[in-house]
């Protein structure tokens, strides 16, 4: 099923300049995570702070259509299944972590990960065969 459009949100340059900013800053659980998917990471190539139809999502497989999001204290359920839906209509898988998963299960963390994207690959491979 192809993915439908939503209501257009524009990756703006006051977006794209707030990401970069972020990028620059990120929390302790965006900063582990990233040093995770480096080091013991994934097979993925993943970018941080990436935009995304007006979102800005923590991490993005582009390759997968994998958004990785970490969640702290100040993620609000409502706006969050919103802008999942909004990008699920795009095609984008959305994988919510904790931070305090990030931070305190980092084998459980990767192992999440890389099992979202081994599914992914998994169902993409099975799109593209003949």
């Amino acid at each position: 099923m192809e993915p439908r459009s939503c209501p257009p949100r524009s990756a703006t340059s006051g977006k794209r300049a707030f990401a970069s900013k972020m990028r620059r800053n990120p929390t302790p659980a965006e900063l582990a995570l990233w040093q995770i998917l480096r080091r013991r990471g994934c097979q993925h190539h993943f970018r941080r702070q990436h935009v995304i139809a007006g979102y800005i999502v923590d991490f993005y497989c582009t390759a997968l259509r994998l958004a990785v999001e970490v969640d702290g204290p100040c993620h609000v359920e409502v706006n969050d299944a919103l802008r999942d839906s909004h990008l699920s209509l795009l095609g984008v898988t959305v994988l919510r972590l904790r931070n305090e998963d990030v931070l305190s299960r980092p084998d459980f963390t990767i192992d999440r990960i890389v099992t979202t994207c081994d599914t992914l690959a998994t169902v993409a491979a099975r799109r593209e065969a003949p």
